[in-house]
């Protein structure tokens, strides 16, 4: 059925925007792709997955700990560094205090994310853009990934480069296997919330910077996909999913913003993968 693939992966060509990159990747390296995998282009949201995973190469080597006081300049001593990376700690979207108290619902936030970076930059003395190419994009072989800018947002990178990542996120080296574990399961079960895009979820799963699928609908993901998926997607018409049941992954980028074409296209595109590789 892998001898599919391909065909499968060609339909991003009658897809709205002009340029559609794609790859599938398993542990042990790509399966298949389809057009400009090696463009540079903007990840928008699929940021924060990288940024995560460098905060927590970070909690792994003691410059910080899950559970310390993280609140924005250190005023709300009762939000955590967890909390900021589950998008949990009641922080507004982009700016401002509080909307309501950690672990009430989930508030999706880059404001949490440009705090928990201001952090790490302080305790390990090097700018995070930095910070995140040691830990993450150079060991990882990323070397077209690039940070100027907001660690919520302003990433560029490649779909070769976002397979590399993909494939840590299914076979961890970076990071150990309980790290590993709390980013990719549900952090602060149960609590409701916005998945943007797709409106209100009860619940809103997420991990640590990883959304997690869970029963959620609408959803980017298609039909056929285990409850344990995991990714992200991002404004500009991105997405990286990880299904840990079937040990695949798939990283897409577009030159177009996400919008009803992402909407209509990718649930089932990405069942068309799952099946094709059953």
């Amino acid at each position: 059925m892998a001898t599919a693939l391909p065909d499968v992966l060609a339909q991003v060509d009658d897809w709205a925007p002009d340029t559609v990159a794609v790859g599938v990747t398993d542990p042990d390296g790509p399966i298949a792709t389809h057009g400009p995998v090696d463009q540079v282009l903007p990840i928008a949201s699929l940021t924060k997955p990288l940024a995560a995973y460098a905060i927590l190469v970070a909690i792994q080597d003691g410059a910080l700990h899950l559970d310390e006081p993280a609140g924005p300049g250190g005023r709300v001593r009762d939000i955590r560094v967890r909390h900021l990376l589950a998008h949990a700690s009641g922080l507004p979207p982009d700016e401002g205090g509080p909307a309501s108290a950690p672990e009430h619902r989930r508030i999706y936030s880059n404001q949490g994310y440009e705090v928990l970076a201001a952090l790490i930059a302080e305790r390990t003395d090097r700018p995070f853009s930095e910070h995140l190419d040691i830990e993450v994009l150079q060991p990882l072989g990323m070397t077209d990934t690039t940070l100027d800018g907001s660690p919520a947002h302003a990433a560029r990178s490649t779909v070769t480069d976002l397979l590399a990542f993909a494939r840590e996120l299914l076979a961890p080296t970076l990071t150990d296997a309980d790290l590993h574990g709390l980013a990719t399961t549900v952090a602060f079960p149960g609590l409701d919330g916005v998945l943007p895009g797709y409106g209100r979820q009860s619940p809103n799963d997420w991990g640590l910077g990883l959304e997690v699928r869970g029963t959620k609908e609408p959803h980017w993901t298609g039909q056929r996909f285990d409850a344990s998926t995991f990714g992200h997607f991002g404004q500009s018409g991105s997405y990286l999913w990880v299904e840990p049941t079937r040990r695949i992954a798939s990283a897409s980028l577009a030159d177009r913003d996400f919008g009803p074409w992402a909407v209509e296209a990718w649930p089932p595109f990405s069942d068309a993968i799952l099946e094709t590789l059953s």
